[in-house]
């Protein structure tokens, strides 16, 4: 436990918390937040999934699921109990809209293979039109997302959700377009390689979070990737 970390609560924990996600040396919080009670730094790095501040909430994504996936190496349960809730956020009857909780689910599963095998099929339901499909454009935009983050984890794993990516390269948002046609190539769905020609061509350039940073990419650049992987 790092020192001085145990008796902080309520504001001034959140206070500390957001501090950390402001660090410029962001491994190095990550670090600390880690070592933080599980169970109660959850709560304040949830709460960030709402902030103004784009690289504030792809942080707090980032640190969910290094804390999650700490708290379940000793209390599996309680790890349960965050997935739910996330899940719970994108129930209509939740009264809430559920902004980054795929990509918080996703998060989790990608540093927790035990929950990844335990909450894959529940993720890729968010795709399916029959299943527990996500209508709202920019939630679809956070899934898409988190597909393309696990699939490139766990390609066997996430294998059901090549079935229904290829409706999502003809989506009116670009980091649709882009992070579906990587997750198909990173599923190794060599059968929808002539779908790709198109995002391929597609310079349209959108900003998102990849490899623990803000960045700038072309669809074509994702989908030459997603090509490339498979072979």
């Amino acid at each position: 436990m790092t020192s001085g970390t145990n008796h902080l609560k309520g504001r001034d924990l959140k206070k500390k918390v957001m501090e950390l996600l402001k660090e410029k040396d962001f491994s190095s919080s990550l670090d600390q937040l880690a070592s933080f009670p599980g169970k109660q730094v959850v709560n304040p790095l949830l709460s960030f999934l709402l902030d103004h501040d784009e690289l504030v909430r792809w942080r707090a994504i980032t640190a969910i699921g290094v804390v999650v996936s700490e708290l379940a190496k000793h209390d599996i349960e309680a790890a349960r109990v965050v997935m739910r809730r996330l899940m719970w956020s994108l129930n209509d009857e939740s009264g809430g809209i559920g902004w980054g909780a795929p990509e918080a689910m996703a998060e989790i599963m990608a540093q927790c293979p035990s929950l990844a095998v335990e909450y894959g099929s529940i993720l890729i339901s968010y795709l399916d039109e029959e299943g527990n499909f996500l209508e709202y454009e920019p939630l679809q935009k956070g899934l898409i997302w988190g597909i393309a983050r696990v699939s490139a984890i766990y390609p066997e794993l996430f294998q059901l959700a090549a079935r229904y990516l290829p409706k999502y390269l003809t989506s009116g948002d670009p980091s649709i377009r882009g992070l579906s046609a990587f997750a198909l190539g990173a599923l190794g769905a060599s059968e929808e390689k002539c779908l790709l020609q198109k995002p391929a061509t597609d310079e349209t350039e959108f900003q998102t979070f990849l490899n623990g940073e803000l960045r700038k990419i072309k669809v074509s650049d994702l989908a030459n990737q997603g090509i490339l992987m498979m072979g």
